[in-house]
């Protein structure tokens, strides 16, 4: 199979001088995690979800200090992105994006002119990954926890580290959601630009639906874990098939399952681990 087979196409961009609030919406709007910067037909860069989590913490303060309706894509795009040919094949594709931990690659003519864009989501889809063979506890990760009720600070410097899936649990270590990097691209920067004062304050929460109420201490500037997490969790047994797996990640638009026996966290099956399998 070559790019040409699996790209979408046509291809949602954005121009290096809109702002990042546009481009974010477009995101939404369309539900995609990448926008090609385009300047006229020459491609600049690539935007993602990643880049509005991560890089407005990373910018000059001038510019932290600006609402993203006010910041330009230029600032927080990746310049020079790889690309494929139309005839490069998945193989090749998938080893590229995990040699340089990227989600999608620009598909360009002879010419040069970005025709379409492959993704790991259109990888998944693939015929190719049909084809594979494996049950889920073969290829699992172990999975990366934290307390529902960790500071935001403390999930993106745990995120960061790990370049993971977040399974967020309770106290008594049993699921409670999951934070991936959807959750922060499209809520941290908000928290970027509030200037909220430094004070502690009490809040009175359920740990359960029908649970006991608990007091907790936060401080008011930083979100805590359960305020951006996911929930409910699309859950799967370690002994289900590879195949099982991806269809719950199609039919359900997500791109990990936790992995659960007895209401045990066993671990966490991401599409990384699956893209894996098919650049071997």
């Amino acid at each position: 199979m070559r790019a040409v087979d699996v790209m979408s196409a046509p291809v949602h961009v954005v121009a290096p001088t809109d702002n990042v609030a546009y481009a974010r919406n477009l995101m939404l709007k369309h539900r995609v995690s990448r926008l090609p910067v385009m300047e006229e037909e020459t491609l600049q860069g690539i935007l993602t979800k990643k880049d509005i989590a991560y890089r407005l913490r990373q910018t000059e303060p001038m510019w932290r200090r600006r609402p993203i309706d006010r910041i330009p894509v230029s600032i927080l795009m990746a310049p020079n992105p790889i690309t494929v040919t139309q005839e490069t094949g998945i193989r090749d594709i998938a080893i590229r994006m995990l040699d340089r931990d990227i989600s999608g690659l620009p598909v360009v003519d002879d010419d040069g002119k970005v025709v379409g864009i492959v993704t790991k989501l259109d990888v998944m889809r693939s015929a190719y990954v049909r084809g594979l063979q494996a049950r889920v506890d073969e290829i699992m990760e172990e999975a990366v926890t934290v307390n529902r009720y960790h500071s935001l600070d403390h999930v993106i410097n745990t995120i960061q580290g790990k370049n993971d899936k977040l399974i967020v649990v309770n106290d008594n270590g049993s699921l409670a959601g999951i934070i991936t990097e959807s959750n922060l691209a499209f809520y941290e920067y908000l928290d970027e630009r509030m200037n909220l004062p430094r004070k502690d304050v009490k809040h009175l929460r359920k740990e359960e639906p029908a649970g006991q109420k608990r007091f907790r201490y936060v401080v008011e500037v930083s979100a805590v874990a359960e305020d951006i997490m996911s929930r409910p969790v699309i859950t799967i047994a370690p002994n289900a098939s590879l195949q099982d797996a991806v269809g719950l990640m199609l039919e359900h638009q997500i791109n990990s399952l936790v992995v659960v026996e007895d209401d045990d966290i066993q671990g966490v099956l991401k599409r990384d681990d699956i893209i894996k399998e098919v650049a071997k």
